[in-house]
Order: structure tokens, then sequence, then C-alpha cells
């Protein structure tokens, strides 16, 4: 309602100044007789100007008035509404449209210069408003205490405030231009370079994180970056990074993780856990040294109070259950002791004590620590026993203690090997007048200086002896030690100390200055024992260089004199052959880290090499600096070149296996011959019908093709023939692959089929189907198959009573693996021969050299298998050998 009240007001002047326009006017034109067009034209202008001040309602009324004035005053009849001449009717009609048709577009016009009036104050306004914020933006971009970074895509710093580029060290326009790289660690500019790929490559979405910066001075700073990609005017892209400087935090970070280092190191060092435990909810948390006494995985085992009802030694169970309960119902502090049983069988004594607290919540959580005592509690058993081992030692060692009033010239204290010493039962009592009377007379007087020094605070230990008169006319030798005991009030009170019975001492003396005599002849017995041993001390200082080498290095051909400020690496002749070991030496003496086992080669005061094998530590003075190592090298020269005499052997070993597999070849080449002939007549026949086919009048094309179907057929049995033969023949290293035993076995059966009929012997296979893979090489189990059937062939040449039978059979035995096992039902072996079959040289063929069983048995535990013989009531003999699975065949 406010809109159209407010039109009405602003109408009002306006109809009331119009109208008395109209009056001047119409009066004027009165005066002056216009005509009615002139006066109406009159009347017209009166309306439009008026309707410039802004009201069209107004105009609209102005206009109904005037119309009126014409009629009444202009248009005949004068002085009447009424119009009759009919040329004065369009003349009122234009008037009435031209008037409301101006007064409209004038206040359109109006309205529109209005609207743009203000449309321009508002750009006004706004440009102002956008200056004084980029003045306010660029106030917080240059003084924000952060540090901002623009740059491009191509990571070309567009852009920097003055604190980000204060805080480096440089210049605002020295950085700009510059890539943004040069201000970040060589070796964090590839990650930075992919974290602004990452932004640019996701435009709008923030991202973070933490990297550190270098100061043009060199110093390094910790920044955590956020950053955003955005689209610059020109729709380039460019990214905003906000750097935020974190060094403190991490240094406190740093700190806090060095503490809680120290803290679980102290923990570790002290035995003690910590722990906590919210009786309401039952949430519960203990520290790593908690786990570690309780013998349990922190990542697997949840920790809570059933878990130490569950490790409690059955005999203190109920007590900590009772302890928890009362702990759940009455929240106050508790502490126990109580014993855990570990699954090792090991008993562990804990003493926990915990503390009742208050969390935000208003809940009841306890926080305490769980001390291992076991060595405590054993302590404490061996303090109860070494009291009494202590009075049996007294006993045994006749040494007695004691304690003295020097005011009341009595004792206060003695054992009861005192009185033994004396002479006296310890169950009688005896005054001290009766152990005076025991002391010789010529000792009486030492032992009132003893006294008269202690109270007058002479001395604060004494040492003496004396002698005991016994009853029996003998005289025992006492050595006393004592030392003062001063009172409160700075006064000695009493002398604490022992009598040892060293009777035997006295007498022994003389046997002991001979002893020392032996004893010191067998000292430089051991110390040149020790300085004629291969190893030998050493020692350098923190420029690594040698300081100190043992007298004894001459035994190893090495000059002590000579190596003496020389480097390790100065000494050794491979750092040009090895230099990965040697970086990785220096690195671990520069890093003050101690080493082992590092072998070297150098070369004796003769010339020769010599391998060394030495191991040092780093030594530091109280104040933590670093002033060498210390070690200690042998001379491993024998065990290289013993090592390298292996090699050899086993290279030979390889060689032999070698002209064995040959030697067999040619033991099997009229069965290999066969193997070959058959497909190759096979081919031929086929090859004759191929050309008969093809040679009719109309060509038998598919009988022509089945031919030669057949002759490739056999053309690839040859080869495969060919193929194991060159297999076995090949001399190489081991490959050791998945196989399957069955195929391996099918391979051989082919290879001696021939030998199998020219011996006629029947050969019965038993191979277990599915059985798993082995990992082995082909080549050797063959070797060792044909091997083994080419004994059992040749074993039943002498047999003429019964059928030559061969039988192969393969399975897995208890434990898992595979077996082969190969019989035959020839002469077998005899029992003296049993345990002697499988060793080098040994045979019971009168042309044999006793390899072949040897050679079978090193390729098996090559293989990590074993080749034994079985023993058997029937004729003939079973050799077997069994072989781990392949690891994928297990899992």
């Amino acid at each position: 309602m406010r809109s159209p009240i407010s039109s009405l007001e602003r109408s009002a002047p306006q109809f009331t100044i119009g109208s008395i326009a109209l009056a001047v006017v119409t009066l004027a034109c009165l005066y002056l007789h216009a005509h009615f067009a002139a006066t109406a034209f009159a009347y017209l202008l009166v309306v439009l100007l008026f309707s410039l001040m802004g009201s069209f309602i107004a105009s609209s009324a102005l206009c109904i008035v005037a119309i009126a004035a014409l009629a009444y005053y202009f248009a005949p009849p004068a002085f009447s509404l009424r119009i009759d001449d009919p040329q004065d009717l369009p003349v009122v009609v234009a008037f009435f449209i031209a008037s409301i048709v101006g007064a409209h577009l004038i206040g359109k016009l109006r309205q529109e210069r209005e609207a743009a009036r203000v449309v321009a104050a508002k750009l006004q306004r706004s440009a102002a408003d956008l200056e004084d914020r980029e003045k306010r933006w660029r106030a917080i971009f240059e003084h924000n205490p952060a540090m901002y970074f623009m740059v491009d895509e191509a990571g070309i710093v567009l852009n920097v405030n003055t604190l980000g580029a204060t805080q480096l060290g440089y210049p605002r326009t020295e950085l700009i231009g510059r890539s943004v790289l040069d201000v970040f660690l060589e070796e964090d500019r590839a990650f930075v370079r992919e974290c602004v790929r990452t932004c640019l490559e996701d435009v709008g979405q923030t991202r973070t994180w933490d990297v550190q910066k270098v100061r043009k001075d060199g110093s390094v700073l910790w920044v955590r970056e956020n950053a955003k990609a955005m689209l610059w005017g020109d729709e380039q892209p460019i990214v905003l990074i906000a750097c935020e400087d974190i060094t403190e935090r991490r240094r406190t970070e740093l700190a806090l993780l060095r503490s809680e280092a120290h803290l679980a190191q102290a923990q570790e060092l002290s035995h003690t856990g910590s722990f906590s435990w919210n009786s309401a909810t039952g949430e519960a948390f203990w520290s790593r040294e908690t786990f570690r006494i309780f013998q349990l995985d922190p990542e697997t085992v949840p920790p809570g109070p059933q878990l130490v009802v569950e490790r409690t030694h059955p005999d203190d169970r109920a007590s900590v259950k009772e302890i928890i309960d009362r702990a759940m119902r009455d929240p106050s502090d508790f502490e126990h002791e109580y014993r855990l049983l570990l699954p090792d069988g090991s008993v562990k004594h804990i003493h926990a004590q915990a503390r009742a607290t208050r969390t935000a919540s208003g809940e009841v959580e306890f926080v305490g620590a769980a001390t291992d005592v076991t060595a405590a509690r054993r302590a404490e058993q061996q303090l109860r026993r070494s009291e009494a081992y202590l009075a049996e030692a007294q006993h045994l060692t006749h040494t007695g203690s004691w304690s003295w009033d020097v005011h009341a010239l009595d004792f206060i204290y003695r054992s009861a090997e005192v009185d033994r010493l004396f002479g006296f039962n310890p169950q009688e009592p005896v005054s001290i007048d009766t152990i005076r009377s025991r002391i010789h007379p010529e000792d009486l007087p030492l032992l009132q200086q003893v006294q008269r020094q202690a109270i007058e605070h002479d001395e604060e230990r004494f040492e003496y002896d004396f002698r005991i008169l016994l009853p029996d006319g003998g005289i025992r030798r006492i050595h006393s030690v004592a030392h003062v005991a001063v009172g409160s009030d700075g006064n000695v009170s009493e002398l604490i100390g022992t009598h040892m019975d060293v009777t035997e001492q006295h007498a022994a003396r003389d046997r002991l200055e001979n002893t020392l005599g032996a004893l010191r002849e067998s000292e430089q017995r051991f110390r040149d024992y020790a300085e004629t041993a291969s190893d030998w001390l050493w020692e350098t200082g923190p420029d690594h260089q040698v300081t100190h080498l043992s007298e004894h290095t001459s035994a190893a051909g090495i000059l002590a004199t000579g190596l003496m400020g020389l480097l390790r690496w100065d000494i050794a002749c491979d750092v040009e052959e090895e230099p990965e070991k040697w970086r990785q030496h220096r690195a671990t003496l520069e890093a003050h880290l101690p080493f082992r086992d590092l072998v070297y080669r150098t070369v004796s005061r003769t010339g020769s090499p010599i391998y060394v094998r030495t191991s040092g530590k780093p030594f530091f003075d109280g104040k933590g600096n670093f002033l060498g190592y210390r070690g200690v090298s042998t001379d491993i020269t024998a065990t290289i070149r013993a090592d390298q005499a292996e090699q050899e052997l086993r290279k030979a070993q390889a060689e032999l296996a070698h002209v064995t597999r040959v030697t067999t070849l040619g033991e099997l080449t009229t069965s290999i011959a066969h193997e070959i002939n058959q497909p190759l007549a096979a081919i031929i026949s086929n090859a004759d019908a191929c050309l008969g086919w093809m040679g009719r009048e109309a060509p038998n094309l598919p009988a022509a093709r089945s031919s030669v179907e057949w002759i490739i057929e056999d053309a690839i049995r040859a080869s495969e023939v060919i193929r194991r033969v060159r297999a076995l023949a090949k001399k190489g290293e081991i490959e050791m692959v998945p196989l399957d035993i069955n195929e391996v076995v099918k391979d051989v059966i082919a290879l001696v089929t021939r030998e199998l009929v020219s011996h006629r012997v029947t050969l019965r296979t038993e191979l277990t189907a599915g059985l798993p893979m082995i990992l082995g090489d082909r080549i050797q189990l063959q070797q060792v198959i044909i091997n083994l059937v080419m004994n059992g062939i040749e074993a039943m040449d002498a047999v003429t009573d019964r059928t030559r039978e061969l039988l192969i059979q393969s399975s897995k035995d208890d434990v898992g693996h595979v077996q082969l096992a190969v019989t035959d039902c020839g002469v077998g072996i005899a029992e003296n021969d049993a345990d002697r079959v499988l060793d080098p040289f040994f045979t019971t063929k009168s042309n044999g050299l006793g390899m072949g069983l040897s050679i079978c048995r090193s390729i098996m535990e090559a293989h990590g298998g074993r080749l034994s013989m079985v023993h058997k009531n029937a004729p003939g003999a079973t050799f077997q050998f069994a072989l781990p699975l392949h690891k994928e065949a297990v899992s």
C-alpha cells in the first residue's frame, strides 16, 4: 500500500500546479480569442511539460481537465461540455491520444533515465567498492602473517607477498619470475612438482602438504602449504599457495616423539609398563612394555582386565579377580602383587599400582604402572638364601662377624662363628673377661690400642692380626678387619668388623710363594698363546687411520709398524674391484656405527695375497666425542682358499656328472638308434605310399594327405628323441624348474626302451597320478633315473629262472615328499656291501668305476633330497629317492 499512496502524494502537487497553468493558458486564449486547435496545442504543451515531473496519473488528470476546458470554453456551444462542431471532435480525440501517449513516453523516458542514473550510481559505488576491496585484499596479501606465492602452471613465481619473501631472505623482485622449485631442497622438488600438478588437474580443490623450504642463507624451515588452482582473467590456470611456518611445531612433534621414545626406553630399562582402564566403558590402554611383560602382541590382542586374569598364575587368580571387582564397585586407589604364568611355563612377579582419576566426562579411570619385580623377588629369595649361606660360609671359612661398643667395652653383636673361633659353644653364654682370657697376652695391648684410636677417631678402618690360645694348647691366628660407625652426635659409637681364622693361610704362605712362581710361568705361557694366535687387535683414530696394532700381527705376515697412520682402504687391494663394498664401509665409519665381518684382500710382507676378516666398534669419551674404532682382525686366507677349493671340487663333480651322462648315452646308442630308425623307416614307407597315391591316373589326395600327416608325426617323434639325447649330452648350469616326476620318468622310458627289449626285461610302472610338483633340474633327474634303470637291467643279466621284471613306482612318502623307487629282481646287494654301495669308487661290477650311484647321491643332495637303498626279503634290490615339494605346491 505504501507505493500507491506515495505515488498519489507525488501526483497531487503536479496536478495542482498543472491545473493552475491550464487556467492561465485558458485565460490567455480567451483573451486572445485563440482558435480551438491552437488552444488544444497550448494545452498539449502544458500536459507534456508537466508530465516531465514524473507522475502519469497527474498527467492523465490534467489531460481530462484540458479536454473539459476545451469543450466548455472553446468548442461551440460555449460554456457547455457538448461539442456540436464535428471538426472539433477529431481535434479533441487527437489531443487526448497525443497527451496520453506523450505523457506515457515521457514517463517511460524519465524512468529509463532515472534507472540509468541509478545504475550509474551503483556502478560508481561498485567500482569504488572494488577498488577499496582490492586495496584491502592487497593489504591482506602483503601483511598477512603467512607466506603467499602465486605461480603459473610452469611453476614460475608470478607474485609473492613481502612476508613470504622476507621469511626466505629474498627481496620480492628477486623471487618473481623464478621457478618456485628454487626455494625447496633438491630431494623435495619432485614431490612439490607433483603436488602442483595435482592442484592444476583439479581446479578449485584445496591441497595441503608439509615440506621444507630453503632460505637464501641456506637454513631450512618447515612449512605447511595450502594450495588451490584457479583460472586467471585470461582463463589461464594459476596456483595460489599459502605457507604456514610450522618449524617450531615440527620441532615440538620431534621432541614429543623423542620423549615418547625415551619413555618407552625408560620403561623397558626399568621393566615398568603403564596402563589405563575405564571401569565404566571397559576401555583399556597398555604401553608396549606392558605387552612385553605379559608376552602378548599389541597388534593382535586387545588389552583389558580379563587378559590380566587369563595370564595370572592359578594360585593368584582369585585375589586378582577380587581386586578388579572391588575397583569396579568402589573406585579407589589399589596396589597389589601377583604372579604371571606365561605360555613357556616361566613365572613372573608383577607389582601393580593404580590411581583412580576422573575424566572430563566424570567417568572413573584407573591410571597405573605394572612393574616386573621378578628380579627383586628372586633377589629377596637369594638374600634369605644368602643369609643362610653366609652363616654356613662363615662356618666353612672360619670367619665371624661382630660389633663392639667402644664405650661399654663389650660386644653388641657377635656371630656364632666368633664363639667357635675362641673355642666356645655358641649356645653357652660367655663373659667378656672369659673371651679376653683366650687372647694371647702379647696381643692384648694391640687390641686396646685399636679401641683407643677408634674413640679418638684417628682412623676409620683398622686391619690387624692377633692370636687365640685354645684350651688344648694350640694357637689360632686371627686376621681382623674393622671400621668405625659414627653416631648422630658425630662421635664413634661402635666398631664393626670380622674375625677370620688365617691359621691355615699362614701355614700355606710358603706353599703360596711356590705357587706364585708357577703362576707367573703359566701367565707367560698363555700370553705366548695369545700373541701367536691368528687374531690381532687394532685401533684407529677419529680420522680412521691406524694408531695401534697387536705386536703378533707378524704371525699373519703383516708388519705392524708399516701400517701405522694408514687407512684401511689404503691397506686393502680390492678397493677398485669392489667399490660398493668399500663405499658402504666408509659410510658406516662416517656414521660411527659398529661393523662386523668385513672381508678384504691385502698383501703380506712377502707380497703374497692374504684375506682378512675384521670387525670393529666405535668408542667415545665421557662427553660423547668420537675417538675412533677398536676391533679385531683374523687371517682367513686358509678359509677363503678352502672355499675356492670347494668350488673347484663342485665344478669337477659337475664335469664328472656330465661325463657320466655322455658315457650312459654311449651305452644307450643301440636304443637311441632304434628309437630314431623306427620313425625314419615309417617316414620312408609313408613317403613311398604318398608317391603311389599321387602317381595314379586319378590321384587319391585324401590318402596322400594322410600319408603326409603320418610323415609329420614320425618326424616329430624322431625330433623328440634327438632333443632328449641332446639335452642329456649338453653341458650347462643347473636349471631348477617345477617338474612333474611322472613326466621325467616317461622321458627316460623312451630312451631305455630298446635296452629293456634287448635284455629281455619287462618294465612295469606304478605312477601315482596327481603328484605335486617338485623343483629340480630335468636333465640331472633323468640321469639319476637312467642310472638306476640301467643298474637294474644289468643286475638281472644273470637271472634265468624267473621273469626279468623292472618296476618303477612314484608316490608320496610319510612326510609328504615325492618318492620314486626302481626295483629289480636281480642278484641283489650283499649284506656286507649294503652300507658302502653309495660310496665313491665302490662297485660290484667287474668293469665299473663305482661313481654312478655316488654321483646320483650328490645330485639328490643338491636337490635337497636323499638317495637310499631299501632292504627287501625278495630277490633283487630297490633304490629310491625322495624330493621336497615345490614351494607353490606346498602353498
